[in-house]
């Protein structure tokens, strides 16, 4: 049988996870104390925080027989959280983990967990970010939360509400692929039947590739307004224009080479790929707004402008189809 949770103690526990963990450069008490201490030499610091939840955001086994690993919702947990600090304009530095248990949990699923944290962050660019501390409990389901603390390393926080008429909505990273991977999680019966192409969507899905590094470029070329793509283009743009007090366009042009990846997915599950694009958001893609002269930064590709008028999103001027994701109406 193999070692599961609830045959270690909590402190034996922490022992197998510890050693798997990145340090963090800014840490200046690290765990084992009632509380961490991480250097800000900034001044100020960005906080962010997010939780999976088992059975809402992630399955342990999907019905097809997929199994969700723990390196995958580790892997998961950070890049959602590294994401929010990109958003920002900021670097991630410190990160806090809570993880709540149920006692049937095999120690090894654990580790895996704690080994997808560090290469998420190693492997997006986080450099210097590590596990400061956390908390571990006991439950009938696994939770994982983090928070991740973030500089801005001397310029100002890019917020939602700084758009302004006449400025280019863009777009680095992805959309829509994250989304075409759950779908095919959930919907095809034999996993091993689909292409190279669409297992790719479903490693998109499980390990997200936010553009860290894209956030920092954009606030130093004076981005307006930004945030990180994590409920679907259209609902987080309409977020931008709520908070800017402006209408944003989406060009359908623009938009189409976006699609190109998930036309065999598409074809494959009968689904219209731009049903992804516009309302998928799990790839954390980073949205931004730029003043018109700005040349973009490397990475970020133009998908529409600012107007003004009534805060809206609009599809090459049409309203469109998909939404979004929304957590307590779906």
């Amino acid at each position: 049988m193999p070692l599961t949770v609830g045959d270690l103690s909590e402190s034996e526990l922490l022992k197998r996870i510890f050693p798997r963990l990145p340090w963090a450069a800014t840490t200046l008490v690290g765990p084992g104390d009632d509380a961490a201490v991480v250097a800000a030499p900034d001044g100020r610091t960005v906080l962010s925080i997010d939780t999976l939840v088992q059975d809402k955001d992630f399955r342990l086994t999907r019905p097809n027989g997929f199994l969700t690993t723990g390196y995958d919702v580790g892997w998961k947990s950070a890049a959602q959280n590294l994401s929010d600090i990109n958003a920002m304009g900021g670097r991630a530095t410190a990160m806090v983990v809570s993880l709540t248990l149920p006692p049937r949990t095999p120690v090894e699923w654990v580790e895996s967990l704690a080994d997808g944290l560090a290469a998420a962050c190693e492997h997006l660019g986080a450099e210097g970010c590590g596990v400061v501390g956390g908390d571990l409990g006991g439950g009938t389901e696994v939770i994982v939360t983090a928070a991740v603390t973030g500089t801005l390393s001397g310029r100002a926080p890019v917020l939602r509400s700084g758009a302004k008429a006449g400025d280019v909505v863009a777009l680095a990273g992805t959309v829509g692929r994250a989304a075409a991977g759950l779908d095919l999680l959930e919907t095809v019966e034999d996993l091993e039947t689909i292409r190279e192409d669409e297992l790719v969507l479903i490693g998109i899905q499980c390990r997200p590739e936010p553009p860290l590094g894209a956030g920092p470029a954009a606030a130093e070329a004076g981005a307006t307004a930004m945030l990180d793509v994590s409920d679907g283009l259209v609902r987080d743009a309409r977020r931008i224009a709520e908070a800017s007090g402006v209408a944003i366009d989406l060009d359908p042009e623009a938009l189409r080479p976006f699609a190109a990846p998930l036309l065999e997915a598409a074809q494959l599950l009968q689904a219209d790929p731009l049903s992804w694009v516009l309302g998928g958001g799990e790839d954390h893609g980073l949205l931004a707004t730029f003043g018109r002269t700005v040349t973009l930064p490397n990475g970020f590709t133009a998908i529409g402008s600012v107007l003004a008028g009534t805060p809206r999103v609009t599809y090459g001027s049409q309203a469109p189809a998909s939404s979004g994701w929304d957590h307590f109406a779906h």
